[in-house]
């Protein structure tokens, strides 16, 4: 996996008022942690940000901190956007070891166009990422997920995943994506006017046959 470069500046400042003066000259605030160490507190430019959350693929981030001696190959963990403007607020960055593994949520990309559509089946994709533990060196930035074979009636599940190195998480038999036969709408035909349906038609029947019962007795 191919390595991006990340400038970031510690921050000393944490109040409520610098950070949003920050925000709205595009810095982004943010955390970096890293095992057995403290955490930082760190700030990045939004634009530099950007090319790591807006992507379907997992990117390993170099992540130079201003004033450090070296440094820190990282993923991001956790990304918070604005319930309005849908703008990244606040990130959270995880440093990671070459010789220690690491679990790491992947993006899963359908590959292919099944059979069973063309028969008039429908996709059903219902798990768009999956959990993977792996050392950082064999991360992949997404698994792409063979669908061509697939007929009505077949699906994808977590168990059908192999990938060397990696370790999968999650549960086996959980469906990743299936085709299903096309939902058959049920339509009422109104009966025409004049015309009685059978439930309408049967309590009438019952009642004239009182009727001729109660004229025999008399």
């Amino acid at each position: 996996m191919a390595t991006m470069n990340l400038s970031a500046q510690k921050r000393e400042d944490l109040g409520n008022s610098t950070t949003k003066n920050a925000r709205k000259k595009g810095v982004i605030p943010g955390v970096f942690y890293f095992k057995n160490a403290p955490a930082v507190a760190i700030s990045v430019k939004e634009t530099a940000l950007n090319p790591f959350v807006y992507t379907s693929e997992v990117r390993i981030i170099n992540l130079q901190i201003e004033g450090a001696e070296k440094s820190q190959n990282c993923i991001l963990k956790d990304i918070q956007f604005d319930p309005v403007s849908d703008k990244p607020i606040h990130f959270d960055l995880l440093g990671i070891s070459e010789n220690e593994t690491i679990k790491v949520e992947i993006p899963l990309k359908l590959v292919g166009s099944p059979v069973g559509v063309r028969d008039g089946g429908v996709i059903q994709h219902t798990l768009h990422s999956i959990e993977v533990e792996c050392l950082p060196a064999n991360i992949p930035s997404h698994i792409d997920v063979e669908i061509s074979a697939l007929a009505i009636g077949d699906a994808v599940h977590v168990g059908d995943i192999k990938i060397d190195n990696v370790e999968i998480h999650g549960i086996p038999t959980a469906t990743i994506v299936a085709v299903v036969p096309p939902a058959i709408e049920k339509v009422e035909t109104p009966a025409a006017e004049g015309e009685e349906t059978a439930e309408t038609a049967e309590p009438e029947v019952i009642a004239k046959g009182k009727k001729d019962e109660e004229a025999e007795e008399k």
